[in-house]
């Protein structure tokens, strides 16, 4: 048998083409189906009554007028509901004497931040729903409002929940000594010639994702069908089945296209809870979109950390220790992975070094605020902003160049794969070469003469570089590493590959996209391994009744766990091709070589039968090998055996106008190295955005609460998201050192440039301000606060941000007695 004469010949690799996305033309033309874009026959629409208080008994609700006006259909409070509507998931209890104040979807007695919902207005139209809100009386009794962290964990504190002992939800130690990866820590300080101590803030920031969060709800007789705008559907699904006792095999959950995440959406929300609650009660298709102001207010917040560092080193510059602890604000409950954020962080805050010694302490801590859950990066931005600060700081008490110093402490190429004092097993890396290649594109000795200049000259507006040498851990998995973290899921990831009769695939995937561009790096995966065009591949997402197996999307997991699967099913199809092949060709499998898309016999030029073709014989099964299903479809779940590691450096040059205090970035350089490159728009795309949001967080962002705990920052105008005209241009490059764990070779790229950006912006305004005095300055970097820290003489107006794990006491520590206060810090707490 030959093949077809008109077949044509099978596409070049697709690996590693700079293809345009196959989603961009319907999403940036609109010609897609956000959920809010949902409309059902005799649909009713939602609207939530929010908090205005921080902490309060609830005393009365009256929705009397409420329930009489126009439009309005039925009014339901947290009592309607409180046998039904369960608790919120928290599904990461990161300690076994772990405290969970419980998170009713509705509020029944006790609000305890602003936003919170405690009643629902279910009417024919929007408009009528959101009018009706303002006619909702509730009474509240106000009780003490909890919002500073220290504060919240000293002696004799208010309590955030009054039927709680402490505000502290949880502690989780690991010492390296300890745990046998690494030295005793108290003797390495102890012994240390130089320790360096300081205080950071990594400030709360708000995912503002493009697309607000909405829900849909389909009741079909005892069925549901909800749509979500979620990166989490069959997580999503798997949770309101255990919340509100519907039989999971009842509710299909259908992620369409989701307008942007950033961790935000990797979340079980009270209001979609209460949209099923509704539908289910009232057996009528519900919807509810929030507002933006609702958005910032009450969707989950993330970072809010304070951090004390120290890092002990002898005065060569040899490090010889980390300790890092660390109060994390949890808000008013345990969202999702709240608690497992700060200690996923815990395993990277030694970076790229060779730390003989570490000890990581971090407290949970609830607050009267919006709680906390993942946010780009998750923990891991938290942990490299701290060790790249540090390290800058440990360079200037040493009076070495931190970049000489950072060469000095990490990991060396040669020395992969390597076992940190953390534990985890680095995969592969060259930092040296991701640096030295970072330092050319920002043309690192002329800025550096550059600055040399200004400085003689005093010019008022200096220069500053600024570096950050990072890795992280990508791929969230292995299943058995994150159930010894007590994580209530596994990492593996599930694919299938169905071949069509026509010669055309289908790739299901139990990753869920939300502008990763799965659909495109998919279908370049696919194409590679069957030989067929891109073009005859489809990629199927996000719907519980198509993909029935998943994890979803979040912490760079998607290509490193879900593509690896949809290759393993891709050569799963391949597998069973063969045998197929080899019965119509009448050869032995061993004879057969399967090469762009056809199979041959070797050493019988001409006659060969395309994958394509196979499909079309298995679907007649006309002529099929005796006792062979007629399928060549497969499946495969992968889930591998450690983390990927990407890694680079980030080089910032700043210019900071001592007498405005205004900051403007020069130039950024960036190296990533991610492993194998499957497509370089959409790593480009990916590097691009996580250094907008990075670079954000060291110069715009910030969620601010006033003294009753009302965010103050709950619109645009007050919370500031940069735009493309507020960033500079990016000098990118890569390096690449497979990753040996998954069939791709792939590490992850979608959170790099958040993690990496943050320190290196504020390490570069510090060095062009260091030599007038300034030691630190708390993010985001505003003129003020920066004007402040440079002419204050003292610290500004802010606490001191520098300071020891004691919670206070700024000082740079010698053997010798010595010690340096690190007070001109700019900024208000």
């Amino acid at each position: 048998m030959t093949a077809l004469e008109d077949r044509t010949e099978a596409p070049a690799p697709e690996v590693g083409k700079a293809r345009k996305r196959k989603e961009d033309a319907r999403l940036i033309t609109g010609r897609t189906t956000w959920t809010d874009n949902m409309v059902l026959p005799g649909m009713l629409h939602l609207a939530v009554v929010r908090s205005p208080v921080a902490h309060a008994k609830i005393t009365s609700v009256d929705v009397s007028a409420a329930a009489d006006a126009p439009g309005v259909v039925a009014v339901f409070t947290g009592r309607d509901f409180a046998e039904e509507q369960g608790s919120i998931p928290c599904a990461w209890p990161v300690t076994p004497d772990m405290v969970n104040p419980g998170h009713p979807s509705l509020a029944v007695e006790e609000v305890n931040h602003v936003g919170e919902a405690v009643a629902v207005i279910v009417a024919r139209s929007k408009a009528a729903a959101q009018d009706a809100v303002e006619l909702v009386d509730v009474d509240y009794d106000p009780l003490p409002v909890v919002l500073d962290m220290e504060e919240a964990v000293a002696e004799q504190p208010d309590l955030c929940h009054d039927h709680l002992s402490s505000n502290e939800s949880f502690r989780f130690v690991f010492d390296a000594g300890e745990a046998g990866t690494g030295q005793n820590t108290d003797e390495a300080f102890a012994n240390a010639e130089v320790v360096v101590s300081r205080r950071f803030v990594q400030q709360r920031l708000i995912p503002a994702f493009m697309e607000p969060r909405a829900a849909v709800v389909q009741p079909q007789g005892d069925n549901y069908t909800m749509w979500s705008s979620t990166q989490v559907p069959h997580i999503l699904r798997l949770m309101l089945a255990m919340i509100t006792g519907t039989p999971e095999h009842k509710l299909r959950v259908i992620a369409p296209d989701v307008g942007g995440g950033f961790g935000g959406k990797l979340q079980v929300t009270p209001e979609e809870v209460i949209t099923l609650l509704v539908a289910r009660r009232l057996g009528k298709p519900v919807k509810w979109t929030e507002t933006r102001s609702e958005s910032l207010m009450s969707a989950h917040h993330g970072r809010d950390q304070i951090q004390y560092v120290d890092v002990a080193a002898d005065r060569e510059g040899n490090i010889k220790g980390l300790k890092v602890h660390i109060l994390s604000d949890m808000g008013a409950y345990l969202r999702l992975v709240s608690p497992g954020v700060p200690v996923l962080g815990a395993f990277m805050y030694p970076g790229i070094y060779k730390f003989p010694a570490y000890r990581f302490d971090c407290q949970g801590v609830f607050t009267n605020k919006t709680p906390t859950d993942a946010y780009r990066g998750a923990g891991r931005p938290e942990a490299t902003f701290a060790i790249e600060r540090i390290m800058d700081e440990l360079a200037v008490e040493l009076g070495m160049d931190p970049l000489e110093l950072r060469r000095k402490n990490w990991i060396k190429a040669e020395e992969f794969p390597f076992t940190t004092v953390a534990g985890l097993e680095y995969d592969s890396g060259d930092y040296d070469a991701a640096t030295q290649q970072a330092l050319e594109l920002l043309g690192y000795d002329e800025l550096r003469e550059e600055q040399r200049r200004r400085r003689e000259s005093d010019d008022p507006v200096q220069l500053g570089i600024g570096f950050s040498t990072f890795t992280e851990m990508c791929g969230l998995a292995p299943s058995r590493v994150l159930g010894s973290l007590s994580y209530g899921a596994g990492g593996w990831e599930h694919a299938s590959i169905r071949m069509l009769p026509t010669g055309k695939v289908e790739v299901v995937t139990g990753s869920t996209p939300h502008g990763q561009g799965h659909e495109t790096a998919w279908s370049q995966l696919v194409a590679d391994e069957l030989g067929v065009p891109f073009e005859d591949v489809e990629v199927l997402h996000g719907d519980t009744g198509i993909s029935s197996r998943g994890l979803d999307t979040y912490g760079s997991r998607s290509l490193v766990v879900g593509g690896a699967a949809v290759v393993s099913a891709s050569q799963k199809v391949v597998a069973k091709a063969r045998k197929v092949a080899a019965h119509l060709l009448e050869a032995g499998e061993d004879d057969l070589q399967f090469e762009s898309g056809s199979f041959s016999v070797r050493g019988t030029p001409g006659t060969s039968i395309s994958i394509q073709e196979i499909a079309l014989a298995t679907f007649a099964a006309h002529n099929f090998p005796e006792g062979m299903e007629p399928s060549i479809d497969a499946d495969a779940t992968f889930d591998p055996v450690n983390f990927s590691f990407p890694h680079g450096t980030h080089i910032c040059a700043m210019e900071v106008d001592t007498e405005t205090g205004f900051v403007k970035i020069r130039k950024y350089a960036c190296v990533d190295d991610v492993g194998k490159i499957v497509n370089p728009l959409i790593v480009e795309g990916q590097v691009h955005g996580g250094l907008a949001q990075g670079i954000a967080q060291a110069l715009y962002e910030e969620a601010i609460y006033d003294a009753d705990g009302n965010l103050t920052t709950g619109t645009f105008v007050d919370y500031l998201v940069p735009s493309a005209a507020d960033l500079p241009h990016f000098d990118t490059g890569n390096t690449v050192h497979e990753a040996p764990g998954n069939p791709i070779g792939a590490k992850g790229v979608g959170e790099a440039g958040c993690i990496a950006s943050t320190p290196a912006v504020v390490n570069a305004a510090l060095d062009a301000v260091r030599h007038l005095g300034v030691t630190d300055i708390r993010m985001p970097l505003t003129p003020e606060r920066v004007w402040r820290a440079i002419h204050s003489g003292g610290d500004g107006g802010d606490r001191a941000t520098a300071g020891s794990n004691a919670y206070g006491g700024a000082q740079t520590e010698t053997t010798a007695g010595v010690s340096t206060e690190a007070s001109s810090l700019g900024g208000d707490r």
